[in-house]
């Protein structure tokens, strides 16, 4: 952790950022804004970087990052060739080794249809670390596994509460096999390069031995490829969009694959009201909602069977979380 995040900047500036690659593990967000404060989000709060690199809740003395900073580590972070990560600035971001992923904001330049061709004048950076937690889905897998068939699963969760995180451990144990089924082969669709944090295509974590992942794909066209050319027996994807992807998914099912998914949202019903047809045919027989207690993630009810087709048609509401379920997520 701490050297590929230390890799990230230009040699002559690793000096400044080593105490905060030290702290890798606790560092959720590193935020640089043109002439601002540098940003840290850390697993106990926000704070700042002073002008040696040292963590102060002072903003007064905070380290601001100038222009020439902020070209430079982009530069570092391209190999000194940004042309050559230019489909992937057009998404908005750049995932790097260690499966980190940089985000960039600043001048949109759009193509005569009004389609974005990249982004110039870059002002802000965000750089979010991957954290692999191993084992957050143990608690997990006695619900989406039903007599040892696996069952179609969603995972429904507000931002920052751990919806990737969990996918992917799924998706680890689902491929290796686990003591409630066999191992099977798991095609992922990651369009935004979050679950498996590829880099040049390579997935930088452990998506288990059975797994295929199809990197920077829209989800609705990478489903159908995996279908096509890896048949997997279970397809996983992050943040369902719109209804096409909800189309792509109910495809897949038809087709034999168990389906693994996640969507924006605080509790079933909400979910239910932006995207009615997921509750159709009782596509999910899972429904994981996670939330927040005390400021730290955790699973707030699982519905199950006949449950899950209730709660869709808004014959069940969320009563809080489930009795014995701990904070498992970050």
């Amino acid at each position: 952790m701490q050297e590929s995040l230390l890799q990230l900047f230009p040699r002559d500036r690793q000096h400044f950022w080593s105490r905060v690659c030290r702290n890798g593990e606790s560092i959720r967000e590193i935020r640089l804004r043109i002439d601002r404060p540098v940003l840290v989000q850390r697993a106990e709060g926000e704070c700042f970087l002073d002008e040696q690199g040292n963590f102060t809740n002072d903003d007064k003395c905070a380290h601001r990052a100038g222009q020439r900073e902020l070209e430079e580590i982009l530069m570092h972070i391209c190999h000194d060739s940004p042309y050559a990560f230019e489909d992937e600035l057009r998404q908005g971001f750049i995932t790097v080794p260690g499966g980190h992923r940089v985000g960039v904001a600043g001048q949109a330049v759009l193509e005569e249809d009004g389609k974005l061709r990249t982004i110039k004048y870059i002002h802000y950076i965000n750089i979010r670390i991957t954290h692999q937690l191993f084992g957050v889905a143990e608690p997990l897998l006695s619900r989406v596994y039903r007599e040892g068939r696996l069952q179609n699963t969603l995972i429904v969760s507000p931002p920052g509460c751990g919806k990737t995180t969990l996918l992917r451990e799924l998706v680890r144990r689902i491929s290796d096999g686990n003591a409630y089924g066999e191992g099977l082969s798991v095609g992922v669709v990651d369009e935004r390069s979050e679950i498996a944090g590829s880099y040049l295509g390579r997935p930088q974590n452990d998506l288990g031995s059975r797994t295929d992942v199809l990197d920077a794909c829209p989800k609705a066209l990478g489903m159908m490829l995996l279908l096509r050319s890896m048949s997997p027996r279970v397809i996983a994807v992050d943040e369902l969009g719109d209804d096409g992807d909800v189309a792509a998914l109910r495809a897949a099912a038809a087709c034999g694959s168990r389906i693994l998914a996640t969507v924006h949202g605080t509790d079933i019903g909400d979910v239910a009201d932006r995207f009615p047809k997921l509750g159709q045919a009782a596509l999910f027989a899972c429904v994981i909602v996670l939330g927040k207690q005390g400021g730290q993630p955790v699973v707030k009810r699982v519905y199950e069977g006949e449950e899950a087709a209730c709660a869709f048609s808004g014959r069940i509401h969320d009563s809080g979380r489930m009795p014995g379920f701990r904070s498992v997520v970050s």
